[in-house]
């Protein structure tokens, strides 16, 4: 099936045009997408998918087929299996970018071919989630290409330079005489600090954090899931009974 959809980010074509190029960069916005390889234009991955009661894991790879700077137009093709052989996903994604003033409009263009359970959700139903996937996926891009907030200039306030023969020390009771004091009272302080400080073990490294999955019910919305209930209903009914078969085994 064909699908087409269109996306707006508020960033000036240039950095939107680098950033779609860049699959780490633009993965992690993509819902229960994970990245695991890249190897220059190609790439490997899985999506995590929930479809009410089940669980779907597609793992698979991609490549850009073609980047055209001239026209910002790139092609990219992906395909997946799910790994517990409910099906498969192929994808050939033509992304086109425009610029309009400040902001940046892209079209996509998507040829899918899916088998499975979420093929019967039919083409309708697909495109209306997949629009507002892509929705969810603009705004996190839009989030990372944002310019940062400049903070304040902060300037470093320098130590006067002592005046005269720094060989000669200068009188009791001066300003100058108090901060040398103060200074090699400090810098005794910190190396008694430090001699006495309990050794600290090495940190741990943190782990990597687990992708959520993307949760197709959730993005379909009240109105879809009506004409999607004779689907779920039949789901879920199936289910039962190969759940009840399996217990009287």
């Amino acid at each position: 099936m064909k699908l087409e959809h269109s996306f707006t980010v508020p960033a000036d074509l240039d950095t939107v045009w680098q950033a779609v190029l860049d699959p780490e960069r633009v993965a992690p916005c993509m819902p229960g997408a994970t990245l695991t390889e890249v190897d220059g234009d190609t790439f490997k991955g899985s999506v995590k998918v929930k479809l009410g009661p089940i669980s779907l894991l597609y793992k698979g790879s991609g490549e850009f087929l073609s980047k055209d700077p001239d026209t910002r137009t790139v092609v990219m093709k992906a395909s997946g299996k799910d790994a517990r052989g409910n099906g498969t996903a192929a994808a050939t994604v033509t992304v086109s970018l425009t610029a309009e003033g400040p902001t940046t409009t892209g079209t996509v263009v998507t040829d899918l071919s899916i088998t499975g359970k979420p093929a019967q959700f039919g083409r309708g139903l697909i495109s209306e989630v997949g629009g507002k996937i892509l929705d969810t996926f603009a705004t996190c891009l839009a989030g990372k290409l944002a310019p940062a907030q400049e903070g304040p200039n902060l300037s470093v306030v320098k130590e006067p330079e002592p005046q005269g023969d720094p060989a000669v020390a200068p009188p009791e009771g001066s300003l100058a005489a108090e901060h040398a004091e103060a200074v090699a009272i400090g810098r005794k302080a910190g190396e008694v600090a430090a001699a006495n400080a309990p050794k600290t073990p090495p940190l741990a490294a943190a782990p990597e954090p687990d992708t959520e999955p993307i949760d197709l019910l959730s993005y379909a919305g009240p109105s879809i899931l009506k004409r999607a209930a004779p689907l779920l209903a039949l789901t879920a009914a199936i289910l039962a009974f190969i759940t009840l078969r399996r217990r009287h085994r």
